[in-house]
């Protein structure tokens, strides 16, 4: 399942929970015409992943969080062990997605 994160608080809080799991941040906006084009994909993963975390953060709800991981571009995705970063890329890149997934969880 695919959580949505409301804040900064909240992502901590996720992060926090997630403990060394792999965990996926997808920083998208609702008017990102890619974001939108990826979103079933990664409800897909996470459905499929079940033991990898997966958050979605609105860049334009969630700014503090969007500025506090330096996002630029949509969509972005962090991946994250132990809340620390073990790689990310910018782009709606199926296959980027799902290789990374596989060689960090």
């Amino acid at each position: 399942m695919v959580q949505l994160v409301t804040d900064a608080a909240d992502l901590a809080t996720k992060l926090t929970d997630a403990k060394e799991k792999l965990v996926i941040i997808d920083f998208f906006a609702k008017w990102c015409g890619p974001c939108k084009l990826m979103a079933p994909f990664i409800e897909e993963l996470a459905n499929e992943y079940p033991d990898v975390v997966m958050l979605k953060v609105d860049v334009d709800e969630c700014e503090e969080a969007a500025i506090e991981y330096n996002i630029q571009s949509m969509p972005t995705f962090v991946f994250l062990k132990s809340k620390t970063e073990v790689v990310r890329f910018s782009g709606a890149n199926k296959d980027k997605l799902k290789d990374n997934l596989l060689k960090h969880k």
